[in-house]
């Protein structure tokens, strides 16, 4: 990416931005990679009260990502991989933005300052699970500087994950 990222600032989740994130992510291509259509409001209730707990307990979390007005754009950051299967026990970066604001650069910028909150966290490494085909998530993927790793066979979809992977005691994912 050769043009400047976007600022962007990222918050604890709010219960507010529950319906936020339910009114942004109200998309079917939005919702391609996430089981393919939107989630139902108390998804999302659950998911932000989750965060508030994991930024508690561990300093970081899925932030609720805000562009230059202030505008609830998406999430991004870092939580522990929750399901039995993948790399279980390690810390996932993600993100997931409403379609406006795809090809913008605001999930590169604002992962990199997920990057940095989780080092500072003392979090040694992170993965991020991509499904075949997300090609944007793919691309911030590289853009962090992380590498392909394993996949790992989906237990419910006739296709494997893909896992990348960066280990946070090097300088790699300040190269935009």
């Amino acid at each position: 990416m050769n043009r400047p990222l976007p600022a962007v600032r990222l918050r604890v989740p709010t219960h507010e931005d529950a319906i936020a994130w339910h009114r942004v992510f109200d998309d079917p291509e939005v919702m391609e990679f996430y089981g393919g259509r939107p989630a139902a409001l108390s998804v999302y209730e659950e998911l932000t009260a989750r965060q508030r707990r994991h930024d508690a307990e561990r300093g970081f979390c899925l932030w609720t990502l805000l562009d230059e007005a202030g505008e609830v754009i998406g999430f991004t950051g870092a939580q522990p991989w929750r399901p039995d299967w993948g790399p279980v026990g390690e810390i996932e970066i993600g993100w997931r933005l409403g379609r406006a604001h795809w090809g913008k650069g605001y999930a590169t910028a604002a992962a990199h300052e997920t990057l940095e909150r989780v080092r500072a966290a003392g979090v040694p490494e992170v993965v991020a699970m991509v499904r075949p085909g997300n090609e944007r998530s793919v691309a911030v993927t590289r853009r962090l500087g992380m590498r392909p790793a394993e996949s790992y066979p989906h237990p419910t979809l006739n296709e494997s994950a893909l896992c990348f992977r960066l280990a946070l005691n090097t300088r790699t994912d300040n190269a935009a």
